[in-house]
């Protein structure tokens, strides 16, 4: 088989440079590459992406030898019902390596039509580098990369407003462009560039916060000869992806009409604050992670779709989800719901084999940030402990002993809360036990002793599972704490 080009792809129209991406991997290509073709199927978007490669090595060779052409494979399940689903992407017209070729990235920002810079240079890439300079070829860090291209393009376009860009990262990361914009305006003022370009990046370059959400596992080398025998051609850039797609993006009606995606299909979301949405991943998606790995490990899962599917564990997930972390946020019930009942069709994917192992890392860290807030709200709304979320809680404590039945647990987390845990498992005293380590500020930020019967609650729900195991345990647990016997 030939490999994939323009030529014998037959596509011969080029399509206008609007768009500079920082970043070549996996994830860009089979989101935003992805999201633009829409655009440019369904609202005649024509719009061309111009890839840079942000660190010294990367894919730019094998993405121009393949004229920016590759094919995305999406599968998935939605509403019950497996989907798989292939497109050749189209719309990256060239890919430039900064270090090997600096004036040809300098020239990107001398493109006539270029309106957007869209990034993923991973959570580390928006940093600030003090030894970066403006005569480097090139920077090092992203933000410096950005601030040389769009100092370009002021001075070529002698500061025309209407020249400037919007620039909308996604590294996932908090207030992503707040940061970068920061990052950006510290360089201009440091490397003492003129103050009309500061001034042209603050009020004619918009900057947007983002959330992005699709799991992309990248190129299937273990299953690559049943990806190859569907194509026709030979593609050595296959990016595979799971079918949800979230984007998330803060802004305006202005920036609604530079982007419509309201005439696709794609869940992009353009809102005047993102955070409510991120809450909402962070809080149900990653917290029902978190809230099921101990809890599923200890029962005897190994990956996130046996829990799911099984009939103990996976109405355990249920639950939590939609009795007492969705009771929790500020949200439209029904887009909760929707958004839930997505989220466990991601967790149903037989195309991905997501292992509890694999997303056990930093338990107690992930605990604080995407459980304990929806269990300490609960309580705040309702005056009583959620019954899951409160077990899935001591199910994280027993985890952290680090053996069940005879076997070690794939505890990985730091030093210090690994020896924490082994001194206090040297205890018998269940009691002692959820006494120390909820009012372990260093994991929680604040002494969860104070919150009413959580101790005790805890403490029996140890006993529970070390005497009757997960299942029975959660029986005994959950008739107990519905009948009040642990509430003060």
């Amino acid at each position: 088989m030939e490999k994939i080009n323009r030529s014998n792809a037959k596509l011969t129209a080029k399509l206008p440079i609007k768009i500079v991406q920082f970043g070549e991997g996996n994830f860009l290509r089979a989101f935003v590459e992805f999201a633009i073709q829409k655009l440019n199927q369904k609202a005649d978007f024509n719009a061309g992406i111009a890839v840079v490669q942000p660190i010294d090595k990367g894919l730019v060779p094998m993405i121009n030898a393949q004229d920016g052409l590759y094919t995305l494979f999406m599968k998935g399940v939605k509403k019950g019902q497996e989907i798989q689903e292939k497109e050749l992407i189209t719309n990256i017209v060239k890919a430039i390596d900064p270090y090997a070729s600096f004036q040809d990235f300098l020239a990107l920002a001398r493109e006539e039509e270029l309106a957007f810079i869209i990034s993923n240079t991973t959570e580390a890439g928006i940093e600030y580098i003090a030894s970066d300079l403006p005569t480097m070829q090139p920077p090092v860090s992203f933000p410096a990369k950005l601030t040389v291209l769009l100092h370009e393009r002021f001075k070529h376009f002698n500061g025309e407003a209407s020249k400037g860009l919007t620039i909308i990262p996604c590294e996932l990361i908090n207030y992503n462009s707040d940061t970068l914009k920061e990052i950006v305006l510290k360089y201009a003022i440091e490397w003492k560039l003129e103050q009309d370009f500061v001034f042209w990046v603050i009020n004619n370059c918009s900057f947007h916060n983002t959330l992005v959400d699709r799991i992309v596992p990248g190129y299937p080398r273990d299953q690559i000869e049943a990806y190859n025998s569907q194509l026709s051609y030979k593609d050595d850039l296959i990016v595979s992806a799971e079918s949800f797609f979230l984007w998330v993006i803060e802004g305006d009606d202005a920036l609604k009409a530079k982007l419509p995606f309201d005439k696709t299909d794609l869940d992009v979301k353009i809102v005047k604050d993102m955070q409510p949405y991120r809450t909402r991943k962070v809080r149900i998606l990653n917290g029902a992670h978190t809230a099921m790995v101990p809890f599923s490990l200890l029962y005897g899962n190994e990956t996130v779709k046996e829990t799911v599917d099984n009939a103990f564990t996976g109405e355990f997930v249920n639950k939590a989800v939609f009795e007492e972390i969705n009771e929790t946020l500020a949200m439209d019930p029904a887009e909760l719901a929707s958004f839930a009942e997505e989220i466990l069709d991601r967790f149903r994917n037989p195309f991905i084999k997501h292992l509890l192992s694999s997303i056990a890392l930093n338990s107690i860290s992930k605990f604080k940030v995407r459980v304990l807030p929806s269990l300490t709200e609960y309580v705040a709304i309702h005056k009583k402990l959620p019954v899951h979320l409160t077990y899935a809680f001591a199910c994280l404590i027993r985890f952290y002993k680090g053996t069940w039945n005879g076997q070690n647990l794939p505890i990985s987390d730091s030093e210090d809360i690994i020896s924490f845990f082994n001194e206090v498992w040297k205890s018998n005293d269940y009691n002692e036990i959820a006494t120390l380590t909820l009012q372990n500020k260093s994991f929680w930020d604040e002494d969860l002793t104070t919150i009413p019967s959580l101790t005790e609650t805890i403490a029996e729900a140890l006993k529970e599972i070390d005497e009757k195991g997960i299942e029975q345990g959660f029986t005994n647990f959950k008739k107990q704490i519905n009948s009040g016997t642990y509430i003060q």
